[in-house]
């Protein structure tokens, strides 16, 4: 959250009111810290920043359904306190409630499309190139912000943290609903995709004990 709403201030100040130069800056070093922190912390915890893949990862059996609360709970409270710390580095109100607009059939869309293809890459990743996740990863997100027109969020926490930001990259409390359910819809695509693509092991036959 930090890259994302500090490189987004940053971008802003900084572009003199061009905002496909903000939206550049802002993606580069949110793709780029992505990928640094997923490399930092994969080995400790699988570097869930996002509900959604911590959900897909307790369905695919490689996360113990007992430890989900616990992730949702650190992402939820690492998200607010992510964008909480950017303001403090940026001299803004500590909490603030976002202004900038995003609803609508297209931007529900493009977020469902946005976060498809995320859950995608990483379970394509997880299954077949492990050591490639962390830049598959961050290479999709930069590339997300742009061919998507919600700049692509993707992620539920850090849509409902982006909500108590009045900056770049924020969005209105009453548009989060929206893009929260659009986010639950492409991850069950996804999910089920892949499902289908590399249905899950049966259970092996237990041993016979030796006599």
């Amino acid at each position: 959250m930090a890259s994302v709403v500090g490189s987004g201030i940053m971008g802003e100040r900084l572009a003199g009111g061009n905002l496909a130069l903000a939206l550049l800056a802002n993606s580069l070093a949110s793709g780029a810290a992505l990928m640094a922190l997923i490399l930092a912390f994969g080995p400790v915890s699988g570097a869930h920043f996002n509900p959604l893949v911590t959900l897909a990862m307790a369905f695919k059996k490689q996360l113990h359904w007992k430890n989900v609360p616990a992730y949702l709970l650190a992402q939820a409270v690492g998200g607010l306190v992510g964008v909480g710390l950017t303001h403090v580095m940026f001299e803004l109100p500590v909490v603030m409630t976002s202004r900038h607009s995003r609803t609508g059939g297209p931007q529900w869309v493009s977020e469902a499309i946005a976060t498809f293809g995320l859950l995608s890459v990483i379970l394509g990743c997880a299954k077949a190139r492990p050591a490639a996740s962390a830049y598959a990863v961050g290479g999709y997100i930069t590339a997300a912000y742009w061919f998507t027109s919600s700049t692509s969020f993707a992620n539920p926490v850090m849509t409902l943290s982006r909500a108590f930001t009045d900056t770049f990259s924020g969005i209105r409390p009453q548009d989060v609903p929206g893009f929260i359910a659009s986010q639950a819809v492409g991850a069950f695509l996804a999910i089920a995709l892949f499902a289908w693509l590399w249905p899950l092991p049966e259970s092996p036959d237990p041993v016979p004990e030796e006599r």
